[in-house]
């Protein structure tokens, strides 16, 4: 892991948040339940948008990450809560407290920056797939059911998510590419040196090869 990491870990560990997976899934439940049954129109409230954050409504800072991803449907946004608790408790436990609060809050920080620099409106799309990605970074080859039936890897889901990702970033108008880019700085700021680390080290053995083979 990071140098910078441990540096800060030694100095501010106290302040890592714990059981922060059960308050953003205890949050997003409570928002689903109060779309369901009171208010249909509660996310308007929280939502993250530059309009409102810009006359005093801070709050939205926070609140965004309690709205869950529908996707199309009641069902999909149980499952979105579902394995948002699935992979947060995961990371969770592999990284502690503070490391998984480092994580969570550069990645909602991320996202309000591309609000605030964009105008466009945040939402939980990038945070949801950061907490994919690092969950499919540490544990490869952990099987999930797809569907609840079929088995998969979720290094496989991974790859689909990412692939998904870039997909939309290069089809994206600029302020909606300088948002994905922003909106994913956790996965950055954790996962950009290893990354680096290992292309420059393809290079090289590529290199390697080249020469050896005149």
């Amino acid at each position: 892991m990071n140098n910078w990491l441990n540096q800060l870990e030694r100095k501010y560990g106290r302040f890592g948040i714990p059981n922060l997976t059960n308050i953003l899934v205890g949050g997003q439940i409570l928002v689903l339940a109060i779309e369901l049954f009171v208010n249909q129109t509660v996310s308007v409230w929280l939502a993250l948008s530059r309009y409102f954050l810009l006359r005093g409504q801070i709050w939205r800072i926070i609140t965004f990450a309690f709205i869950p991803s529908y996707g199309g449907s009641i069902l999909s946004a149980v499952l979105g809560i579902y394995f948002t608790w699935f992979i947060g408790t995961a990371l969770e436990q592999e990284w502690g407290d503070f490391r998984y609060t480092v994580y969570l809050l550069s990645g909602m920080l991320g996202t309000v920056l591309a609000c605030l620099f964009t105008g466009v409106t945040g939402s939980t799309y990038c945070l949801s797939l950061s907490l994919l990605l690092a969950f499919a970074m540490l544990y490869p080859e952990v099987q999930v059911l797809l569907f609840f039936v079929i088995p998969i890897r979720v290094k496989y889901f991974g790859f689909f998510a990412a692939a998904l990702w870039v997909l939309s970033f290069l089809g994206a108008p600029l302020p909606q590419k300088l948002s994905l880019l922003l909106s994913m700085a956790n996965v950055w700021l954790f996962f950009g040196p290893m990354a680096y680390r290992s292309v420059r080290a393809w290079v090289r053995r590529e290199q390697w090869k080249r020469r050896n083979r005149r």
